[in-house]
């Protein structure tokens, strides 16, 4: 099931997106904390992906969001404000890469600055990475409560993917 968009492999551009991740995961912090962001991003990245198909959204797009939604804090080791900084970053990434249009690079850019704002709502594509976001969180150990910012959250996406147990 390859996603294509006016003709050109959007494969391309994530790859493209991917290996510049890959390139910064490599020299972020000690062994443990690069296979912490490894699992992250890339799990955000397919939580992206589902949910984007789901809500009929742009699932490519959404991919490149979560690959590159914590790009400041493992290139800077510095996780402050990584949200606002990181969408700053992400556009001249991929701005740099040519191979996106502005608006794509705007929707990408308004969601990683939104990510971190977990209790308020935005548009559509926005609410797509930070549902991935703490789905991923909340999934990577399910035998761990969910956190108090990401727990109404995490409760609604469970309703919406069909996670609820059933009632006995």
């Amino acid at each position: 099931m390859g996603l294509k968009k006016e003709g050109r492999q959007t494969m391309d551009r994530i790859e493209k997106v991917k290996n510049y991740v890959d390139a910064a995961l490599r020299r972020a912090g000690d062994y443990e904390f690069r296979k912490e962001a490894v699992i992250h991003v890339y799990g955000v990245a397919q939580a992206c992906a589902m949910l984007a198909m789901r809500r009929g959204e742009d699932a490519e797009l959404a991919v490149i969001a979560g690959l590159l939604h914590d790009i400041w804090t493992y290139s800077k080791m510095d996780s402050r404000e990584h949200a606002h900084k990181g969408a700053k970053m992400a556009g001249e990434i991929l701005e740099s890469m040519g191979l996106f249009e502005e608006d794509e690079i705007r929707k990408i850019c308004r969601a990683i600055y939104h990510h971190s704002g977990k209790a308020i709502t935005q548009e559509p594509f926005d609410e797509v990475l930070k549902d991935a976001d703490v789905f991923q969180h909340c999934m990577y150990n399910p035998l761990k409560e969910a956190s108090a910012k990401e727990y109404a959250r995490f409760e609604k996406l469970k309703k919406e993917l069909g996670l609820e147990a059933p009632e006995q």
